[in-house]
């Protein structure tokens, strides 16, 4: 069993090396908190946790599929995409301008690079260049997206993005997202005819009853021409009953799916979200760094209500996928596709559960009793940081340890980019005790 060390928690370390070694990343974490705080958003006080894994063994119980260690969930069906985004190989998501006609308050857009320069007219990127591109590079995308801002305000683009697509990547899985707007018979036969596969649409709760219809009628004519109909949309705090009937009345509709995502705060409109009473998840990353995904911090109790979706599914009955895709599954991706490298040290181990690449440590008094365990110990290998008087080690050697009454430290790095290529970057270290530490689970 691995331990979290937070704020909360960092005072049940009993060793004071270890302590103190753990405070640091504590200190930049709460720092990284106080950040986010003077951009006009409070922390929630409250953490959920316990209830949302009461909530996921219950759902395991009753036939969810549990992903990538519980921040993916299903009921029923899934995208094939959804699971390709897991380590994000052979998948590429492409947009050809960030301009979009809604103005969503927790749209996360202008987080992302060059923003304001490809939400302007005529800097619309050359997709059909990116293609070819990649397919000169040796790429064998296996699922390709288009996205935006709203990509059907080209239409005739994205009609050649796909028909393109399929011309390089014959057997690729195409999807795109869109909000539904500019939807008709005539544009979905001509996606139909460029091979489309998936079309996600987007249901914003904050519309008026007749903008949603609005969206479900074109969900219910997209059946008509592309194989695979799917919803996506952050789940809003407060909104469990709507949410259930909309639930209800895509299930009606047959659709394919619906991904529950966890919402977010884009680190502006604070005011919006402060009359909405909405506040940042008490934790609301595990492992801290600067990650791709520009959808920023989730919102407390978002996650809460994904989950009592997903089992409300399961009780119901509903023959539709609802999966409920955490903050911390869209980062997944980023931390396989750093960490599945060559060039880290030996001492380190890719981990098969978050792809973060981990070590063992103990510290202070507890070094001399540890090295002369792995010195007994096949094949073994350690060092030992003289300045911060730590003896690091290899993960699977401490079920070598059990027996021992110590505490043993899990450090998570990732190969960070630098001016000179990589660089290993510890970003977080947790606790564990040999007696409780089970590898296939915590390694």
């Amino acid at each position: 069993m691995i331990i979290n060390i937070n704020s909360d928690k960092l005072d049940e370390i009993k060793n004071p090396v270890f302590r103190k070694y753990a405070a640091d990343f504590v200190n930049y974490y709460d720092e990284f908190l106080a950040f986010v705080k003077k951009s006009g958003i409070e922390i929630d006080s409250e953490s959920f946790e316990e209830e949302c894994k009461e909530i996921i063994k219950r759902a395991d119980q009753k036939g969810a599929i549990l992903r990538n260690r519980s921040n993916s969930i299903c009921a029923n069906s899934i995208s094939p995409s959804c699971i390709a985004c897991q380590t994000g190989k052979g998948s590429m998501t492409y947009f050809i301008s960030l301009r979009c006609h809604r103005k969503c308050f927790y749209c996360f857009n202008p987080n992302q690079d060059g923003f304001d320069h490809f939400s302007q007219p005529k800097n619309e990127r050359n997709l059909i260049s990116e293609l070819n591109n990649a397919k000169d590079r040796g790429s064998e995308l296996r699922h390709i997206a288009l996205t935006g801002g709203e990509p059907l305000l080209y239409k005739e683009e994205a009609v050649e993005f796909f028909n393109h697509a399929k011309k390089l990547y014959p057997d690729g899985y195409t999807r795109l997202y869109t909000s539904g707007d500019h939807i008709n018979e005539e544009l979905l036969q001509e996606l139909k005819d460029a091979g489309l596969d998936e079309i996600r649409f987007s249901v914003r709760l904050h519309d008026q009853e007749q903008g949603i219809k609005h969206t479900l009628d074109r969900i219910k004519l997209a059946k008509k021409f592309i194989p695979f109909v799917m919803v996506e949309m952050p789940v809003v705090p407060y909104e469990l009953e709507r949410m259930k009937d909309v639930l209800r009345e895509l299930n009606q509709l047959e659709i394919f799916s619906i991904n529950l995502l966890e919402f977010c705060y884009p680190y502006f409109n604070s005011e919006i979200f402060n009359e909405r009473n909405f506040k940042i998840k008490k934790h609301p990353f595990r492992v801290l760094y600067n990650y791709w995904y520009a959808g920023g911090l989730p919102v407390s109790q978002s996650e809460l209500d994904c989950l009592k979706l997903v089992e409300f599914a399961l009780d119901e009955g509903l023959s539709i996928g609802v999966h409920y895709c955490s903050l911390e599954n869209k980062q997944t991706a980023q931390i396989y596709q750093q960490n599945k490298t060559e060039g880290y040290p030996e001492i380190n181990y890719f981990s098969k559960n978050d792809y973060f690449l981990k070590s063992a440590k103990v510290f202070g008094e507890d070094i001399p009793l540890v090295q002369k365990k792995l010195r007994q110990s096949k094949g073994a290998k350690f060092k030992i940081n003289e300045e911060q008087d730590y003896l690091e080690f290899q993960v699977h050697k401490i079920k070598e340890l059990k027996g021992m009454d110590i505490e043993v430290g899990i450090s998570s790095f990732i190969m960070h980019p630098n001016e000179d290529g990589l660089e290993l970057k510890e970003l977080k270290v947790d606790l564990c005790y040999p007696d409780q530490f089970d590898f296939a689970v915590d390694g």
